[in-house]
């Protein structure tokens, strides 16, 4: 059952004796203990097949010696000191060279994010439940050729408390909300699909409301059935801000990564800092600071203060995500980036809110000269590898003559994020954030991120098509 605040308080008191006792033994030694509350509801059609309240408490243990790391998890307070002993003692085991932590300012901090909104545990499951199936009414309302429905919804409430060997003591709670929605189209041996994903940390009122982009998701894939494929080829491609904040994530933000730097020396000459990566328009951040996004939180788990890390200034690296052991064996200052799913996992390098800053060039004169190109907004899908992306568009148009023409389907984006980057020929004027992101790394799947950004104009672009 989950831990009244009074027993918390009992359970910090055992993490505090715990570091205090161990603690010689090791480099370094952190306890983080957590409490979350989620709800997973899953509607296929008709069918409900899931539907589930979950309250669970665990924690883990992180030990450094020498280099070497003991990581040992628990589900009660009962196993802690066997737990630590585990950590510490596998630490002690692997350590070999010298343990590279950049350093930073003990904290002693309770924060609370803030919510514009209900939280999840004051809207009752059948609430929850009657907007799922208000949202799938709608989907199968599009047309009759929606052959197949899914809506899914998931919620938490988290508090996380970490306290190490060098004084942090951090205590820290947030929300979150996210809903998913898909319908499939058939004609045939013609199959569509339309998607929608959103999330938010502000509260459940964010979630309700959405019918516009819910019916949106069904009549895309009603309409695709008929457009043509588009020709593919090598095109100057106008992309949104939905295609950019993913493009931003997936393709480039990834690389940003410390770890995969440090683990990859080829990568890491790559990504040497100074090296020029785009045009002098051209600005990403990364940043748990930007406050009021599903990436947003005030300490990461390692304890670092959360910060906004400039990635690229005018075309140019000028930083990378760190972790306190990438920062240190990088001689670098660590970003706040250091984060885990929950506490079955170690935190790992992770992107936070990663975006490309707003440009100067209004969105209409994105289209201009362009005699032949196309324009993708939003997304189906796509993959990364290294540094190859290949991106699936909710929606596309071909451009002609300067102006939008007749609308297409089946259209894929692909190319090396390096020379993409160089190929931006214009930044649009206008800027969204993209809520519904679930990211993946290291068996870590659906940690919560924003991203974001302008609609941008490449030029050499592959499309895949017909």
């Amino acid at each position: 059952m989950i831990v009244s605040p009074p027993a918390l308080a009992t359970a910090q008191d055992q993490l505090l004796e715990a570091i205090k006792h161990y603690q010689s033994r090791v480099d370094f030694l952190a306890i983080r203990l957590e409490q979350m509350q989620t709800t997973d509801i899953l509607l296929r059609g008709e069918q409900t097949e899931a539907l589930s309240e979950v309250i669970a408490l665990g924690g883990q243990v992180r030990a450094c010696f020498k280099g070497g790391w003991g990581f040992a998890s628990f589900n009660s307070l009962d196993d802690l000191a066997g737990r630590v002993e585990a950590a510490v003692t596998a630490a002690r085991w692997v350590g070999e060279e010298a343990t590279h932590l950049a350093a930073i300012e003990p904290r002693q901090v309770t924060w609370t994010a803030p919510l514009t909104g209900s939280a999840p545990q004051a809207i009752p499951l059948g609430r929850k439940q009657a907007l799922c199936q208000h949202y799938t009414d709608l989907l199968k309302s599009a047309s009759p050729q929606i052959t197949s429905t899914t809506v899914r919804y998931g919620d938490s409430v988290q508090r996380v408390i970490l306290v190490t060997s060098e004084g942090t003591h951090i205590d820290q709670t947030w929300v979150d909300f996210e809903m998913r929605f898909s319908a499939t189209a058939r004609q045939g041996d013609t199959v569509q699909v339309g998607r929608e994903t959103t999330g938010s940390r502000l509260g459940f009122e964010a979630l309700e409301g959405l019918d516009a982009q819910v019916l949106g998701a069904a009549q895309r894939a009603v309409t695709a059935l008929t457009l043509p494929k588009v020709k593919a080829g090598v095109y100057t491609v106008v992309i949104d801000p939905i295609l950019t904040g993913l493009f931003v994530h997936e393709a480039f933000g990834h690389l940003s990564e410390a770890d995969m730097a440090y683990e990859n020396p080829d990568l890491l000459e790559v990504m040497s800092l100074g090296r020029r990566f785009g045009p002098d328009s051209l600005y990403i951040y990364d940043g748990a600071a930007e406050p009021g996004h599903r990436g947003s939180y005030a300490y990461d788990d390692e304890g670092v203060a959360a910060t906004v890390t400039p990635l690229i200034q005018a075309g140019v690296l000028v930083g990378r995500l760190h972790s306190r052991e990438t920062a240190g064996r990088l001689g670098e200052t660590p970003t706040g980036n250091a984060r885990c799913l929950n506490y079955h996992y170690p935190p790992i390098v992770r992107m936070t809110n990663t975006w490309i800053a707003r440009g100067e060039t209004p969105v209409a004169d994105l289209y201009a000269g362009i005699d032949e190109g196309v324009y993708a907004r939003n997304w189906l899908g796509g993959m990364t590898n290294g540094e190859m992306f290949t991106f699936t568009a909710g929606e596309a148009w071909m451009i002609r003559e300067g102006r939008l023409a007749e609308p297409v389907r089946d259209v894929t984006l692909s190319g090396n994020v390096f020379q993409t980057l160089m190929d931006i020929e214009a930044i649009g004027d206008d800027f969204a954030w993209d809520e519904s992101g679930g990211c993946g790394k290291g068996g870590q799947n659906g940690l919560p991120v924003g991203c974001g950004g302008p609609s941008l104009r490449l030029h050499n672009v592959v499309v895949g098509g017909e």
